[in-house]
């Protein structure tokens, strides 16, 4: 059941009260009913985006060149940031899971081996297909293991959580969703929370007696909702010096140089397909963990992109009616997600050397464009993102890289506050040095790998020796949400441990990536429906830490 207000009619007898209705609150909320428990979903939003409520997110970023915009890294609404993004899908790698003493200052309190049977269930939920994330390149057989270049990321079909569970949702009579419902505080008696203060759109506000309360609204605004706690009773969590609302953490990308395939069988097999599980796919290139040990490389994976469609030297008219469909933000974000949009799309874009490129190029680029759209637009499932091979198969190489803990990089309250009174975050989100330095070796492996195995070659966008600048000058994010209510074994280290139970209150757990100690090289998405399926699983049981 899904109600447009907290107070539309009354709430029953709960077991669970979960708070957010993005991937990870629905998904545990499912998993929760689907084992016979009574789940009540509090989201701050309603079914579609609202400027109102959006605006409680709001922050003073510290560093705005280096964070996103909140507006793009949070979406109060139903369904949560799954509304956004096409929920890009890859499992943890075992390496993410070692200590590596002087390289990442971290240690999980679970192995992998902890979280691989919820897997299946988390691609079940994220329409993704099946648990299978490797796919042999046909006819390619390539003896160096330097690289694992088989591996795949999978794709949603139905991005939005709360579209793809929309009938189960809705006819279930154990989960219980009501929007516009904002908590605002929570009651700390005793080593538990006894209730939430829940606050409407228009600002009424009411208490809420709870059981069981899962924070599940994405990683900082379920670290401000600890931190917002911790300010009450400030021996919570180790205090101000202690792990809450450090270690923040997304992912180091750009791109620094270009990939030329050797072969048209290796080109072809970097593309997005849809494979026999209905999904699509596309194969990642990521260093093997032996390598990674060897070179003190933190994790990180590459891919083939198209060269930047702003610039016109690309020649291309299909790239240059992409850059203007970019350009126009209400076509752009029908396209591609909000952050990539602004990304790839200067204030200062050079219009007229890109309409000599379509004018040049019209009746290839109209049949480009033509199998584009439908491949996107009326396809089902939509192709999730933009690729376009080429014949000298030459591209931009991204990467997606682990980006190291550090202390410093913190979120904290301000002495501001939104509209329902709560205080709203200070984020200093810092990348380190030595992460780029990292991404720069990872660079060199990979050029000796396809040097090597003949699979292609790798140029560099700049001189050898300003690639470590150019990827500390890229490094940007803020749509992952790593680290900040960190798992571990001890309160001294971490926030929740290692059944998310946050350390000190006995009811309390947080369902999102700002547990994850480290971020590896996968989007957080999947392993968050994972965590999620293994916590329901976790609370149905009635089973203690």
């Amino acid at each position: 059941m899904i109600s447009a207000s907290f107070t539309a009619s009354p709430i029953g007898d709960h077991d669970i009260c979960v708070i957010g209705s993005g991937p990870a609150g629905l998904v545990l909320a499912l998993e929760a009913a689907r084992r016979g428990k009574r789940v009540l979903v509090l989201e701050s939003g309603s079914k579609r985006s609202d400027r109102l409520q959006q605006a409680l997110s709001d922050a003073d970023i510290v560093d705005p060149q280096r964070h996103d915009d909140m507006s793009i890294a949070v979406a109060r609404q139903l369904g949560g940031t799954s509304n956004l993004w096409a929920v890009r899908c890859q499992p943890f790698d075992a390496i993410d899971f070692e200590e590596r003493p002087g390289l990442v200052d971290a240690a999980w309190p679970i192995r992998l081996a902890d979280i691989l049977p919820y897997y299946d269930k988390a691609v079940d939920y994220l329409t993704a297909g099946a648990n299978v994330f490797r796919a042999p390149i046909a006819g390619v057989d390539i003896d160096d293991d330097g690289v694992d270049y088989t591996r795949l990321e999978r794709f949603s079909r139905v991005a939005a959580v709360q579209t793809a569970h929309a009938a189960e949702i809705e006819r279930s009579t154990l989960i219980d969703v009501r929007l516009n419902a904002t908590v605002v505080d929570m009651t700390y008696d005793n080593g538990r929370i006894a209730g939430l203060t829940v606050a409407d759109r228009e600002g009424t506000r009411r208490l809420l007696p709870v059981k069981t309360v899962v924070l599940a609204a994405g990683g900082l605004e379920s670290t401000r909702q600890l931190l917002v706690l911790q300010n009450k009773h400030p021996t919570l969590f180790g205090g101000n010096d202690g792990p809450l609302g450090r270690y923040y953490m997304g992912h180091v990308i750009g791109e620094v140089a270009d990939i030329t395939f050797g072969s048209d069988a290796m080109d072809a097999a970097y593309d997005f397909y849809r494979d026999e599980h209905g999904s699509y796919v596309r194969r990642r290139l990521i260093p093997s963990d032996a390598a990674q040990r060897q070179h003190r490389l933190l994790n990180v994976s590459f891919w083939p992109v198209v060269p930047p469609v702003a610039d016109p030297r690309h020649r291309s008219g299909l790239l240059s009616m992409v850059c203007f469909a970019f350009a126009l933000k209400p076509i752009g974000r029908l396209v591609i997600a909000e952050a990539i949009r602004k990304r790839h799309i200067p204030d200062d874009l050079a219009v007229w050397p890109h309409v000599v490129n379509i004018v040049r190029d019209l009746p290839r680029a109209a049949l480009s464009l033509t199998t584009f759209l439908y491949r996107r637009y009326v396809a089902r499932p939509p192709m999730p993102g933009f690729f376009v091979r080429n014949a000298g198969r030459r591209y931009g190489l991204s990467y997606h890289a682990e980006q190291s803990p550090q202390p410093d990089s913190r979120v904290t309250l301000t002495d501001d506050f939104d509209r329902l009174g709560v205080p709203k975050l200070r984020i200093d989100y810092r990348f380190a040095r030595a992460d780029a330095e990292a991404v720069w070796r990872a660079h060199e492996h990979l050029a000796g790998w396809l040097t090597r195995t003949g699979v292609g070659r790798l140029e560099y966008r700049q001189a050898p020796e300003e690639t470590v600048d150019a990827i500390l000058g890229l490094a940007a994010h803020g749509t992952h949400q790593l680290g900040t209510a960190r798992m571990a074994a001890r309160p001294e280290d971490g926030v929740v441990d290692g059944n998310l139970r946050c350390f000190g209150i006995d009811n309390l757990y947080v369902a999102s990536s700002a547990v994850f100690p480290t971020s590896g090289q996968c989007n957080p998405t999947l392993s968050i429906a994972a965590f999620a399926v293994r916590l329901a699983e976790h609370l149905c049981n009635g089973e203690r830490p």
